[in-house]
Formats: C-alpha cells, sequence, structure tokens
C-alpha cells in the first residue's frame, strides 16, 4: 500500500485524536492533557521520547532502517483564548478553543509518526516530530529549540517541514506554499507618554499627553510610507488607545498599543529604529517623557527556496498537480516556525479546510469562534508529513 493509502487506512483514527483535542484546548506553553493524548497516540510505536522540562513539549526521535540524516516535522498544539461559537458537538466547553487548527496539526503529526513506525523500511535516516506548546504568542519554539529539539536525533535535521490548515480562501484539499518569505515578523509596542494633568479649561498649566498621542500615532503611519519600499511593505497598526477619565481633565498619561508587521529582515530592524525615534522625537517636541516597550515577537517565517520546491515537488506527485497552488503573496500573519527556519533549511505548506458547502471566499477565518475546519484533510496532511520525510532522507544531498 502507499503512504495516502495507509493514511486514508487511519482516517477514522485522526478524527477521533482530532476530536478529543478540541474537546479539551490548553493555553500557552503549559498543555498537560494534551501531552497525555499525544503520548497515548504515539505509544508503542518504538519512538525515542523526550519531555519539554519549561514546556509540556513532546519531542519524539523515529530511527530509520538505515543510517542517514534526521528530517524534522513540526506540529503545534496550543489553543486560543476564544469562547466557541460553532455548535459542533465535540464543541470546547469553556472560553478556549482551537480556533486556529492547531487540533488538526497535532493529530496529523501523530498520524505521520504511525504510518512511518510502520514503514522504518523506507527510511535513509532518522525523523524528528516536533509536538510544540506555545505557538499562539509564547515562542514555544524558541524554548525547544533552546532544550535541544534540533539536536534531539544526535545530528542536525537536514530539512524541516511544517502544515498549517486554513479555514478560508484555500479550496478544502489543495496546498499552497511559495519560495521566500511566507509570513511576516510580529512585533508589539506599547506606549506610554507621561505629562502632567490638570483642568481642561487652562492646558497652558499642564503638559497634555493625549495630542502627542494622537500626533504619534499619525506620524507612524507616515513614517512607513516615507519611509519603506511599497515593494517591502511594513505595517503599524495601533490597535489600543487610552487617555482620561472626563472630558474636562487633562490627564497625566496617554498609553497605546501597536502591532509592527515587516517581510524582511532588513526591514524588521529599520522598522523598530524609526518606530522609536518618531515616538522619541514627538515627546521631546511636546516637552514630554515616553516609555516605549519594543517587543520583538516572532521573526520573518522564510521558506527556503528548494525546500518550497521540493515540498511542492512531493504535493504534487502524492496528490496530483490539480492539488498544488504557488501563494503569490506573503499572508500577515506571524508564526514561531520562523524560528526553526532560521536555523535549518525548510519549508510550511498550507492546507485548505473550509467546511464541507461553504465557500473559501467568505467562510470564518481562523481565530473565528466560529471557525470550522473539514475533518477529511486530517489523512492527507498526515500523508505528506511522512511522505515528505521519506523522500526527503532518500535525498540527503541539498533537495
Amino acid at each position: 500500500m502507499s503512504v495516502r493509502d495507509d493514511a486514508a487506512a487511519i482516517q477514522g483514527d485522526l478524527v477521533q485524536l482530532r476530536r478529543a483535542l478540541h474537546r479539551e484546548p490548553e493555553l500557552g506553553l503549559q498543555l498537560p492533557r494534551t501531552q497525555e493524548k499525544v503520548l497515548a497516540a504515539i505509544d508503542g510505536l518504538g519512538l525515542e521520547i523526550h519531555l519539554g522540562q519549561s514546556l509540556s513539549s513532546v519531542t519524539a526521535v523515529l530511527r530509520g532502517a538505515r543510517s542517514g540524516p534526521a528530517v524534522l516535522l513540526r506540529g503545534d498544539m496550543d489553543a486560543l483564548p476564544v469562547t466557541e461559537r460553532t455548535g459542533l458537538d465535540f464543541a470546547a466547553p469553556a472560553d478556549r478553543m482551537h480556533a486556529c487548527g492547531h487540533d488538526l496539526h497535532t493529530a496529523m503529526l501523530a498520524g505521520a509518526a504511525r504510518l512511518l513506525s510502520a514503514h522504518t523500511d523506507r527510511l535513509d535516516g532518522d525523523v524528528v516530530f516536533m509536538f510544540q506548546p506555545g505557538e499562539e504568542g509564547y515562542d514555544g519554539a524558541r524554548h525547544m529549540v533552546a532544550e535541544g529539539v534540533l539536536d534531539a536525533a544526535g545530528t542536525r535535521p537536514v530539512a524541516a517541514y511544517a502544515l498549517h490548515v486554513m479555514s478560508s480562501q484555500i479550496p478544502t484539499g489543495v496546498f499552497t506554499t511559495r519560495r521566500g518569505p511566507l509570513l511576516s515578523a510580529s512585533d508589539t509596542v506599547r506606549v506610554t507618554i507621561r505629562g502632567a494633568g490638570g483642568h481642561g479649561s487652562m492646558p497652558h498649566r499642564a503638559l497634555d499627553p493625549i495630542p502627542a498621542a494622537c500626533e504619534m500615532v499619525l506620524a507612524l503611519q507616515t513614517m512607513v510610507t516615507r519611509g519603506f519600499d511599497i515593494h517591502d511593505p511594513v505595517v503599524i497598526t495601533v490597535g489600543s488607545l487610552h487617555a482620561g477619565t472626563q472630558h474636562n481633565v487633562i490627564p497625566d498619561e496617554a498609553y497605546f498599543e501597536a502591532t509592527v508587521r515587516s517581510y524582511s529582515a532588513e526591514a524588521h530592524a529599520r522598522v523598530k529604529d524609526g518606530f522609536v525615534r518618531t515616538v522619541r522625537g514627538l515627546a521631546d517636541a511636546h516637552g514630554l517623557d515616553v516609555d516605549i516597550d519594543y517587543i520583538e515577537l516572532y521573526p520573518v517565517t522564510v521558506n527556503d527556496h528548494r525546500e518550497a520546491e521540493f515540498a511542492a515537488g512531493a504535493v504534487t506527485e502524492l496528490f496530483g498537480a490539480e492539488r498544488f497552488a504557488w501563494q503569490d503573496n506573503p499572508a500577515a500573519g506571524s508564526e514561531d516556525f520562523s524560528r526553526i527556519l532560521g536555523e535549518i533549511p525548510g519549508a510550511m505548506v498550507c492546507l485548505g479546510a473550509p467546511p464541507e458547502g461553504a465557500d473559501p471566499a467568505t467562510a470564518p477565518i481562523n481565530h473565528s469562534p466560529r471557525v470550522q475546519f473539514d475533518e477529511s484533510v486530517l489523512a492527507d496532511g498526515a500523508a505528506l508529513y511522512a511522505d515528505l520525510a521519506i523522500r526527503r532522507l532518500a535525498a540527503p544531498t541539498p533537495a
């Protein structure tokens, strides 16, 4: 039987695992119940298991029949603080939800471990299965790298791959990726402008932080449009702005938060400098103090060109040319798989999974409380994970 046939044979088990994970979502770096489910799913497969120390990660190594290099396959496991509104009979009951499809990723990766463990004779090397907590803003990949996931097989992987399901935009069953930047870098900035409060009728007796905050928000947009190439875009969005308690009171402080997105390492470095310079300059002009907490979350997710083409070829050979499409532009979301791709070459591949009957153009998007995914993609995701490992280990030289 082929890997695809083998995967189809365990589709029911993958659905069962996915639903069990979906019913009991966990947030952040500590996912004890999720970790238990993963360990139960891969129990008895002959894997070398390493558990995380500072987080509830699972690293599992499968030794191939022949010595050779290693390939890493990653699946993220954490959920989001979203109250589910899907009406599914296996919906999460509390104020958290697998709204980004990580339950599918985890089930697919566990399925791939099961497929490959039954065919170690086809492996010219080792496979590292990276079950990762804390993708949603907790930088779990960085923690796992620090704890040695890239050295778990005894030699650094020659390539790394990840799948990500999409509930909209991509038709169900279609795989997409692109060469080079796939997802943006993501930074969070918190700015506190400090003045001196007073009566609204006598602003000259106070140091008003509100006009300065307003100017900063507008000036940041001008800084982007006049300071950055439109073909290497940067996005700054101020999503939170707070000041004052009453119409005739000038407050001591104003506060805003922004998200910053960029698509190259150069722009990522320059936008931080530009942001800080712009905000400090305006604060100085108004005679105010300012505190800037600039938090660099995730770098740009950059697919290696050869590994992206290798993954595209694997999809085409396994499922047919009609099941693959190149992605034209990078997406504005961010991923800590960027940490892995910053260390070793690899590629992230997206898989369309809008629910049956839904229009991909209008279906609820990932992170929506109403998001649903077509579970029919589970077997294909597991098959692609497994097939990528088999093919890449058979071609240890650069793909």
